[in-house]
């Protein structure tokens, strides 16, 4: 119609007027014409939209893949498992026993060998040459932590690393030997357990002349060498003049004196054996207590390692509670404490046991009020 103005939208929005009074048909084609560049205009800037939106989406995809790739990586990196050495200096058939009781004790606090923990086990086999070898393989390893199983062990270690921590299993006394600086505060990479109880001997003493009355002379077997020696006979000499006991001391530094100590013991006639802390008793102690059996001398021993192969009794620390227990220490250290902070344990649990089968074999008899007193009885 002449003389109008039409007006052109685009989803709502006022674009431009037409102008009014030209002819219909001329109008009409104008109309088309703008209506056609205005669509065309539309679909230009929906195809941008349509491009810019693709590239937005293929951003956020592409950053999200990246995202949860990287993600699932760090979820699946193992978590590292923690490497501990073992290093004893006799075989470990012969300290078959404290292996058990060191294991029983990690498994009390959730670790498994070759699962959460890996353990390298290593033996001098009696050759304590041997030891400053092993060490430094274990320092090659990488462990985080060595546990000794007693002073031989517990010294080519400590001069061999001043900063992997050490758990002693049963020292006779770390701070004598200079291992920590106190037994409340160990000053270094040194803590663990001390079986140190000088006094026990004297106690032992009193035992065997209950169990002999007649007691008058006591062969005493040890190493001169060894760490705990000195203070040990200070503590002994004055239990066996008490007792108005005569004590021959029989110094055994090798496997080999062990069985001459025996013939000295039977020559000077001796009654009874007592035996002092020693590396080398303990890993000869199956022939110790059959040379005693041999010569039918009572016997009482430092170590309950001896009961069981034959030994007629022991009183004293029980040394499998502290290998249990040395694990406790491992467990503190792989969590984040430092061996200087940990205070080192002296015994706390004592037992006394008796083998009647070797008493029988001995041909003695242990009196009542002896045997009403033992933690434990071998029939």
């Amino acid at each position: 119609m002449l003389g109008e103005t039409y007006w052109i939208f685009d989803f709502g929005f006022l674009l431009f007027p037409l102008p009014s009074g030209e002819g219909e048909g001329e109008g009409r084609f104008k109309r088309a014409r703008a209506l056609t560049s205005i669509l065309s205009q539309r679909e230009r800037k929906n195809d941008w939209r349509r491009k810019h939106m693709g590239r937005k989406l293929l951003s956020l995809l592409l950053a999200t893949f990246l995202l949860t790739t990287v993600s699932y990586a760090g979820a699946q990196q193992p978590a590292k498992i923690p490497r501990m050495g073992y290093l004893d200096s006799a075989s470990f058939s012969v300290n078959a026993a404290r292996i058990k009781a060191f294991r029983q004790g990690l498994r009390e606090l959730g670790y498994v060998d070759g699962k959460n923990i890996i353990i390298e086990w290593r033996s001098a086999d009696g050759k304590p040459d041997r030891l400053p070898a092993l060490v430094a393989e274990l320092i090659r390893l990488k462990v985080d932590v060595i546990v000794t199983t007693g002073t031989a062990v517990t010294r080519p270690t400590k001069e061999a690393t001043s900063t992997i921590p050490i758990v002693m299993t049963q020292d006779s006394d770390p701070v004598g030997s200079g291992f920590v600086a106190s037994l409340a505060r160990s000053g270094g990479n040194i803590t663990g357990l001390s079986n140190f109880a000088p006094e026990l001997s004297g106690k032992r003493l009193e035992i065997l002349r209950e169990v002999v009355p007649k007691l008058a002379r006591v062969a005493v077997l040890g190493t001169s060498t060894g760490p705990t020696h000195a203070p040990v006979m200070r503590e002994i000499e004055p239990a066996a003049n008490a007792l108005k006991l005569q004590l021959q001391y029989l110094d055994v530094l090798d496997s080999k004196d062990i069985e001459t100590a025996f013939r000295a013991a039977n020559k000077r006639r001796a009654q009874a054996v007592l035996t002092l802390g020693s590396g080398i008793l303990v890993s000869q102690r199956a022939q110790i207590t059959d040379l005693a059996v041999k010569h039918r001398l009572p016997a009482i021993y430092h170590s309950s390692l001896f009961v069981e192969p034959g030994g007629l009794m022991f009183y004293g620390v029980n040394v499998l509670n502290l290998d249990r227990r040395a694990a406790t220490y491992v467990d503190k250290i792989l969590k984040g404490a430092k061996p200087a902070d940990l205070p080192v344990e002296q015994p706390m649990k004592f037992e006394f046991i008796v083998n009647l089968k070797a008493a029988k074999q001995i041909g003695v008899t242990v009196p009542p009020n002896v045997l009403v007193r033992a933690d434990r009885v071998i029939k």
